[in-house]
């Protein structure tokens, strides 16, 4: 499994409509790209007053599909965004290989 983890801070006046665009049109055609099994938006916890920052972590079954979206839909997916908020955010992009994943032995209720 792949992770491909976008952090994003976003200006204070453009948060709402950044994060609403995010949920409601962005997310939503980065996974109709079929590249992605799953996307987790989080909001760090900051007291930034220079804007919001969150993490969009997108799970991906292969390094090859990750590839493949690079080089096929994320330019233009980053265009929209960039038209949209230029000016108003900063990125930056990582990729993560998930060695193994671990949960707990007992189920504690």
């Amino acid at each position: 499994m792949i992770m491909y983890h976008v952090t994003v801070k976003i200006a204070p006046e453009k948060c709402s409509e950044w994060l609403q665009w995010m949920k409601s049109v962005h997310i939503p055609e980065v996974l109709d790209t079929g590249y992605f099994i799953k996307c987790r938006l989080s909001k760090l916890d900051s007291d930034d007053s220079d804007g919001d920052t969150y993490s969009v972590l997108y799970d991906c079954p292969s390094r090859e599909k990750l590839s493949k979206y690079m080089s096929l839909s994320a330019p233009a997916l980053q265009k929209k965004h960039i038209d949209r908020f230029a000016g108003h955010f900063v990125a930056f992009r990582t990729t993560l290989e998930v060695d193994e994943e671990l949960f707990p032995r007992v189920h504690h209720s």
